[in-house]
């Protein structure tokens, strides 16, 4: 138990180092390319990242339940038959995924510029959409070759090739960018071309890790191998039926937050140039579908640990029939998402314009679509949890159905929506798609499970007032500090003024949450050691 509590928090350390590096690599590329250039690149990305998610999401873990299942009966052979047929299917499926997207680049840049008035053409969309096909190469190899580490309960060959992956890549783009823009003086696109380019070389470093760990560890695979005892003749129909029902659950969690963004992607542009506003559309994507959604994101990086988390506590307790921990599991998950998440959402709507100078540059519309957009993690997070709940009690269909209904919903809103209200239609629209997706799959649980919580709503109304006082002291902190500090366009005065009031928040609903004993019930003996020194 302790060498696989050892190899979950590996694995999860590791990921959330990744996507941190992920997230903070973005603030000084901006600084080299600009708001402008920035638009273009997350043009690229939005369509790898949806075939990059159908290519690989879920393949790591379906395949580690699958080696796991049958290293368990002794069958060795399996797993072992499963990676060598896997490595040529990916590395077809991967090549194959490479020509479709490369293939689909000026089709793409075709449904996303509507306008001549827009800042950038056909031609330069679909030129950096082919360049970061090419990581689709390599990396659905990668997953496969994870998964196998995992299912012998090596972690530390994932957790490390996705860090060295990520550093690589990171590296490559920021010189590379680096070098076109500020030594060479070349032109915004190269520097973007070369900078989405870094995910296949970033991907080269990552298959180099994991070639390490493979011949560390292949003594040990090939004793295994010796021993290994048949569980029954496995064709690979069989192998790979079981492998693709593990997954496919896993895509279309992996896929559901780039699907909302494909939407807007593909529709907003087209509504803005409905009400005469092309000229400025192609910013204003840039700030809600990257720079904006960067940030938001942050919160929502909680939801993703619980999930990984939660998956096999939610099917021990199911399986076991043990009602009474699975709601009480439920419960503590809901009102711990809601403590956490809450407050910094709002603190980052309160703080939106000091935060976006200070990552970025100062820009009054970019901090008011952040304002608006911070909110909705909260609902990124629901959707990844509960989610999560109906993989755990096997009820993986439902996931599917919610989501494609909420992309549905947000389809049909979204340029009625922007028409109307601009880039706040399509926080909108994006909001409602996942209230109705989260809507369906918490009906789902409640009448699978039986479930309803009178202390859930207690303590989300708890919750929200603690949060109103806390955003009331930032505002008035806010408005303090302005007097003492007028509020200036540098990074410097941005900082202390997130500094200060983001200490003030922390400590108003910090002290008030443990004075009632909420975040001693919630998070556990360490907040309760605090409490008591604090004398609460």
């Amino acid at each position: 138990m302790s060498s696989l509590m050892k190899g979950t928090a590996i694995l999860t350390i590791g990921m959330f180092l990744s996507k941190i590096l992920g997230l903070v690599y973005i603030f000084p590329f901006y600084a080299i390319i600009g708001q402008e250039n920035v638009t273009l690149y997350s043009y690229a990305y939005i369509p790898y990242s949806i075939m990059l998610s159908i290519a690989i999401s879920g393949a790591p873990v379906a395949v580690s339940k699958f080696v796991s299942k049958y290293n368990s009966m002794g069958d060795y052979e399996s797993g072992r038959k499963l990676v060598k047929s896997g490595l040529l299917i990916m590395l077809t499926t991967g090549f194959l995924s490479f020509l479709l997207l490369f293939s689909l680049a000026t089709p793409i840049a075709h449904l996303v510029i509507k306008d001549d008035d827009q800042i950038f053409s056909v031609d330069q969309i679909a030129s950096v959409i082919r360049w970061v096909s090419f990581a689709l190469i390599a990396v659905p190899f990668m997953s496969l070759v994870r998964g196998f580490f995992q299912g012998y309960g090596h972690m530390t060959p994932t957790a490390v090739s996705q860090l060295v992956e990520q550093i690589v890549r990171i590296v490559a783009l920021l010189a590379g960018s680096f070098v076109v823009m500020k030594v060479l003086s070349g032109t915004a696109q190269t520097a973007v071309s070369f900078a989405v380019f870094s995910a296949f070389i970033g991907a080269i470093g990552g298959l180099a890790c994991l070639y390490y760990y493979w011949k560390k560890l292949q003594p040990e695979f090939d004793l295994k191998l010796e021993s290994s005892v048949s569980s029954g003749e496995l064709s690979y129909s069989k192998i790979y039926k079981e492998v693709i029902t593990y997954s496919i659950p896993y895509v279309f969690v992996g896929i559901a937050n780039p699907l909302f963004q494909l939407v807007d992607m593909l529709t907003f542009n087209q509504a803005m140039s409905n009400v005469g506003l092309a000229n400025i559309s192609d910013n204003l994507l840039g700030m809600l579908n990257f720079t904006t959604h960067k940030i938001v994101i942050i919160p929502v990086m909680l939801a993703t640990g619980f999930s990984m988390a939660l998956v096999p506590v939610i099917t021990k307790f199911y399986t076991q029939k043990q009602r009474g921990e699975l709601i009480n599991a439920m419960d503590k998950t809901y009102q711990i998402l809601l403590f956490v998440t809450l407050p910094a959402v709002i603190g980052i709507s309160i703080l939106s314009y000091d935060i976006f100078t200070m990552l970025y540059e100062p820009d009054k519309v970019g901090a008011s679509v952040l304002a608006y957009y911070a909110p909705v993690a909260i609902l990124f997070a629901f959707f990844q949890v509960t989610a999560a709940l109906l993989q755990g009690i096997d009820y993986q269909k439902w996931i599917i159905f919610s989501l494609l209904t909420g992309i549905l919903v947000k389809l049909s809103l979204n340029i009625p929506l922007v028409e109307q209200f601009g880039v706040n239609g399509a926080i909108l629209a994006t909001s409602l798609g996942y209230i109705v997706s989260i809507v369906i799959n918490m009906v789902v649980l409640g009448k699978v499970l039986n479930y309803k919580s009178r202390m859930l709503v207690r303590r989300s109304i708890l919750i929200i007032i603690l949060t109103a006082i806390m955003a009331v002291s930032v505002w008035l902190t806010h408005k303090g500090l302005s007097f003492i500090l007028p509020p200036a366009e540098g990074r410097g005065v941005a900082f202390i003024y997130i500094a200060v009031c983001g200490f003030v928040g922390i400590a108003v609903y910090g002290l008030l949450s443990m004075k009632l004993g909420l975040a001693q019930k919630l998070l556990g003996s360490k907040f309760t050691k605090i409490a008591n020194k604090l004398g609460m």
